[in-house]
C-alpha cells in the first residue's frame, strides 16, 4: 500500500536516484539532462517542500510543491519507472490539490519539457490546461494550470 509523507533528510539520496531513473530516458530527446536530474534535493528537503510516496518502505515517487503569491507551483513530480501505472503519480497530484486548497490557492501550475511528450498527454487527462510554451533556463517548456475554484479546505 502506497503511503505519502513529508520528506526527511534520509530521503535525499533515494530522491536523487529516483529522479535519475525516472528522467534519464529523456536526456537524449532533450539533448541534456532534464532539470530534475540536477536538482538540489538536500535543499528541497530542508525547505520542507517535498513529499515522498512509499510502498513497503521503498520510495516509489515524490513531489515538490512551492507556494507563490497566487498559486501552488508543482515544481517536480517523479515516479519510479518500476512503479509506473499503479496510480502513484495520480496520488501525488491529488496531494498537490489538497495542499493547494489547504494553503488557500485556487490554482496549481506546472511545467514540463516539450520533449516529454508522455506528460503532454498525461496532464490534460488530470484536468490541467496548457497555458503557454516558452524557453526557460535553456529548456523548451510547456506550462499548464489547473483551476481549483469552488474547492474548499
Amino acid at each position: 500500500m502506497v503511503t505519502i509523507r513529508p520528506a526527511e533528510p534520509a530521503d535525499v539520496d533515494r530522491a536523487r536516484r529516483l529522479a535519475h531513473d525516472a528522467y534519464r530516458h529523456y536526456t537524449e530527446r532533450i539533448g541534456r539532462p532534464p532539470a530534475p536530474m540536477e536538482a538540489d534535493y538536500a535543499a528541497v528537503v530542508d525547505a520542507g517542500t517535498m513529499w515522498v510516496a512509499e510502498d513497503d518502505g521503498r520510495m516509489v515517487g515524490f513531489i515538490v510543491l512551492l507556494d507563490t503569491d497566487d498559486h501552488l507551483l508543482l515544481d517536480n513530480v517523479a515516479v519510479d519507472p518500476l512503479a509506473q501505472g499503479r496510480g502513484v503519480g495520480a496520488r501525488l497530484l491529488a496531494l498537490a490539490e489538497e495542499q493547494a486548497v489547504a494553503r488557500g490557492h485556487d490554482r496549481i501550475e506546472l511545467y514540463t519539457n516539450e520533449a516529454m511528450t508522455e506528460n503532454l498527454d498525461y496532464y490534460p487527462r488530470k484536468g490541467y490546461v496548457e497555458t503557454r510554451r516558452a524557453e526557460q533556463d535553456g529548456y523548451r517548456r510547456v506550462f499548464f494550470a489547473k483551476s481549483l475554484e469552488g474547492r474548499s479546505s
